[in-house]
């Protein structure tokens, strides 16, 4: 008798401890620094708790689980159609984070998906506002409007972006034809315009020598000896010599006042 009692005994313990261990199971949680638990007792929101280990009634309180760190959302390339009529597809990514886990719970059925669906719908709306030209080389400035419209929209959700970028702008293959055929052709009017200036700076600069050559007659001479001497530095067989026409205006004048005389 006393040993059946003794299993009683034994077997209450060991039921006792199995439900005070399921008890504490579930009554205990322990939440990591990054996350937060809204507390819903009796289907009725008591507030955010957590970091560190807190206690729940098992079968009256119930909680959900709150991530607070930052988030990578990937936007899918969108069709967008600019201002000056170009059709193109535009991807973007966009870091947001939980600041208030109650509204984010409470407010919005889930905000993730909600977050992902207005980047999507506010990023074909500014890039659908500007030309190409514009979303080609102003993306600092897309990329801030995009990003103050989502942080105004989804403050109520207890959500904040932090930043947005457009990631990739597909343009067109005639598209990309036709921007490589304006590169090249900018590019032949730079070159042109180059050439030309550079032209201009060098008859600038022979007309400036002609007027001091022309002030100072020796200075012809000297350059015609050294013309000389860079032509017999070359090793050439054949040397042409410069003759001034200098030379021969004696000549010249002679012959003239000869055939003044002869008639």
């Amino acid at each position: 008798m006393s040993i059946l009692l003794d299993s009683t005994i034994t077997m209450n313990i060991m039921t006792i401890l199995i439900l005070s261990a399921a008890f504490l199971a579930s009554a205990l949680k322990i939440l990591r620094e990054y996350e937060r638990g809204v507390i819903f007792r009796l289907g009725r929101m008591i507030g955010a708790k957590g970091p560190g280990l807190i206690i729940l009634i098992p079968g009256i309180d119930k909680m959900v689980k709150v991530d607070l760190r930052t988030v990578t959302l990937d936007v899918p390339p969108q069709d967008i159609i600019t201002r000056d009529n170009v059709s193109v597809k535009v991807s973007a990514v966009v870091y947001f984070r939980v600041v208030d886990p109650v509204k984010a719970i409470i407010d919005i059925a889930d905000f993730h998906f909600a977050t992902s669906q207005l980047a999507q719908t506010t990023l074909r709306s500014v890039c659908g506002q500007g030309e190409l030209d514009n979303l080609l080389a102003e993306r600092d400035e897309i990329n801030e409007r995009i990003q103050s419209i989502l942080d105004k929209e989804t403050e109520p959700w207890g959500v904040k972006v932090a930043k947005v970028e457009v990631k990739e702008i597909d343009l067109p293959e005639e598209m990309r034809r036709a921007m490589a055929k304006q590169a090249e052709a900018e590019r032949e009017r730079r070159s042109t315009i180059i050439n030309a200036e550079g032209e201009y700076q060098a008859a600038q600069r022979l007309a400036d020598a002609a007027t001091i050559i022309a002030a100072s007659p020796s200075a012809l001479q000297l350059r015609y000896l050294q013309t000389l001497k860079d032509i017999s530095a070359e090793n050439n067989s054949t040397i042409i010599f410069p003759l001034p026409i200098d030379l021969f205006k004696a000549f010249l004048e002679n012959k003239s006042s000869d055939n003044n005389k002869a008639t």
